[in-house]
């Protein structure tokens, strides 16, 4: 069914358009047997708990058989469940009894590598006329017998490590343990393309993509992003698996520009719903140490960012939206004020985000607040990425406690702490010790609390997430900024033929003197806040620290 957006263009309506997504890391979610790890029926028994919250769709992070290097996103079985997250009869009960609910499981889909452990990986490397050689990316050592060139792992150091059986280097853009398959071989593909079919089979309801820009790489030519067969293979994957199904794709891209958003997510392009893109992370990186080394946060450049991408998708392609991930720290602890205004800023930051033009997701937590790990040892962290950045980073003369720093601030640990269910002891995670530790404020931030408590963040995103139901503004209102240079202020509204929705909305952690455009003086309705509610936008305003107000207007 076709809508009519304000510029006369049509829009398909989706399902998806109005839904919201919530992320499970599976490791830190619920603990159901006491071993410390979380697991699949752990994630079921907290399904009520989901569908109070209004969320559409469940993102797993990765569930399959896994030797855990990274995680789970080293696969080496894509048919079988981890034994430490349950068994298939497990995901299948997730699956139905998720649907009863009226919510869709959608899985992690990690197809530019898997594990070495998997049977692939174990065929290519006995020797260099293996069947399976051709399934990953293998190259003769350079002149001097190291490695062919000087790709670097996203994880630091070289992205090719020497096998001794054969002599020769395979690819790892990730850990060494991560080796790259070779998209250029249909045979690959071919797997890949079965894998998911035999999985959207079982009911699951779509796929998060992992770095799915890096499958078109060409590594001869250096060129890991983008590569020149990336958008053929994407068309292919879409013919061959979900394109005849009504399901939700969406490719996590750290190269994509607005321009080339509409490639991946353009009505025509036949290959995916949306991507996540990660402008306004990047954005606030340390150009030398990256996000070790954070740069103060700059509102006008986010705004700049959201308010890019908000127009570029304008009328084609689709946003998914988001504040965090298993990969970045807390939202409250990065943008907002975790310690003096932590409800307050809490709140704002759903606003701005869940009224804008997209899929919001939410990531396990962010809905109670939760904040970054106060750690003080690097022996505190479990993630592969910031044991390896340690020892690189003081290489390039970054001390320990600016490390750690860094870490607390930016670090992957930060996502990966138990979710805080309760004030009993792990914060009601498990019976039993935590594979990573919990954040000690679990005693005062925990669901049980969150969902007592009317004027409290969880019950602020119950809100957002049925206000996007019930106003189609919200999904399908064109967007315009107001204010873009102003240092404390987000102000922007979306309007749909005569429904005019104004969002004004303070990062600044002192009261703020506003002088509000008079395009934007207006009475109507006070949908959403985090003070108190006023069905007016004056001439000249007050706003409290990190004050969020949302006033919806009829022409």
């Amino acid at each position: 069914m076709p809508v009519v957006v304000p510029d006369n263009t049509v829009q398909d309506i989706k399902w998806w358009h109005s839904a919201t997504v919530y992320q499970v890391y599976p490791r830190s979610f619920c603990d159901s047997d006491g071993d410390g790890i979380g697991d699949i029926p752990g994630i079921t028994s907290r399904l009520d708990y989901l569908q109070q919250l209004g969320i559409d769709i469940i993102w797993l992070s990765p569930i399959y058989q896994s030797p855990m290097d990274d995680n789970g996103y080293d696969i080496s079985d894509y048919r079988a469940v981890a034994p430490e997250f349950g068994t298939l009869e497990d995901f299948d009960r997730l699956v139905s009894e998720a649907r009863a609910r009226g919510i869709g499981i959608i899985l992690d889909l990690v197809v530019n590598h898997t594990s070495d452990e998997h049977p692939w990986f174990l065929q290519s490397r006995q020797t260099a006329d293996n069947p399976f050689r051709d399934f990953y990316i293998w190259r003769k050592p350079a002149d001097d017998g190291g490695p062919p060139n000087d790709l670097q792992s996203s994880f630091g150091g070289p992205a090719w490590s020497l096998d001794p059986t054969t002599g020769e280097y395979y690819l790892h853009l990730f850990s060494r343990r991560q080796p790259d398959l070779n998209w250029e071989n249909p045979k690959v593909r071919a797997e890949v393309y079965a894998m998911m079919n035999w999985w959207l089979d079982r009911g699951i309801a779509g796929f998060r993509m992992d770095v799915i820009d890096y499958i078109g790489k060409q590594v001869d030519r250096q060129v890991v992003t983008d590569g020149p067969h990336l958008h053929d293979y994407l068309q292919e994957m879409n013919a061959s698996t979900f394109g005849g199904r009504d399901i939700l794709t969406v490719g996590e891209t750290w190269s994509a520009t607005p321009g080339s958003a509409l490639l991946y997510s353009g009505r025509d392009r036949k290959e995916l719903c949306m991507v996540f893109q990660f402008e306004h992370v990047t954005q606030q990186w340390d150009a030398v140490h990256g996000k070790w080394r954070s740069k103060p946060f700059d509102l006008a450049g986010l705004k700049t960012v959201f308010g890019k991408w908000q127009l570029a998708l304008a009328n084609d392609g689709w946003n998914a939206l988001f504040w965090g991930n298993h990969d970045l720290p807390r939202a409250v602890s990065r943008y907002g004020d975790a310690t003096g205004y932590h409800s307050q800023s809490a709140k704002m930051l759903a606003t701005v985000l869940h009224l804008l033009k997209g899929t919001p997701f939410v990531y396990q937590g962010e809905e109670i607040g939760m904040t970054n790990m106060p750690f003080t040892s690097i022996d505190q962290y479990r993630d592969i990425e910031t044991l390896n950045m340690h020892r690189l980073q003081m290489e390039a003369g970054l001390s320990p406690e600016e490390f750690i720093r860094g870490a607390n601030e930016s670090g992957r640990d930060n996502a990966r702490t138990p979710m805080q269910w309760s004030a009993a002891p792990h914060g009601g995670f498990s019976s039993g010790t935590p594979w990573i530790e919990v954040n000690p404020n679990y005693v005062t931030v925990n669901a049980e609390r969150a969902m007592t408590n009317d004027a409290s963040i969880w019950n602020h995103y119950r809100k957002l997430i049925a206000l996007r139901k019930a106003h189609p503004v919200i999904v399908y209102g064109d967007y315009q900024p107001w204010l873009d240079q102003h240092p404390d202020v987000f102000v922007y509204t979306r309007r749909l033929e005569e429904v005019r929705l104004i969002v004004v909305a303070s990062f600044s952690p002192g009261q703020v003197r506003l002088t509000v455009p008079t395009e934007l003086v207006a009475e109507g309705k006070c949908i959403i806040w985090n003070y108190d509610p006023s069905d007016k936008i004056e001439a000249e305003m007050v706003l409290e620290p990190y004050e969020a107000i949302a006033l919806l207007t009829v022409a």
